[in-house]
């Protein structure tokens, strides 16, 4: 699994929690296919940009900003 993978579902994990969010929980909500370590040396990676994140984000938003630059629900 790439760290861009791992993010994805990293951050997926903090935005549903409810509660105490942990490596050790994601590990546990993904029964094992990902481990406490990996997500631990994904998050000790050197820190992104602001570009960094905008490449990722850009794409997502252009599907949905309309003609006028409004963002529209799809």
């Amino acid at each position: 699994m790439t760290n861009a993978e791992l993010l994805d579902l990293y951050s997926d994990y903090l935005i549903s929690a409810f509660g105490q969010t942990t490596a050790t929980g994601l590990a546990a909500v993904l029964n094992g296919q990902i481990s406490h370590d990996q997500v631990q040396r994904m998050l000790a990676s050197p820190a992104r940009t602001a570009a960094d994140v905008w490449r990722v984000v850009k794409p997502h938003v252009r599907a949905i900003e309309g003609a006028d630059g409004v963002l529209t629900r799809t």
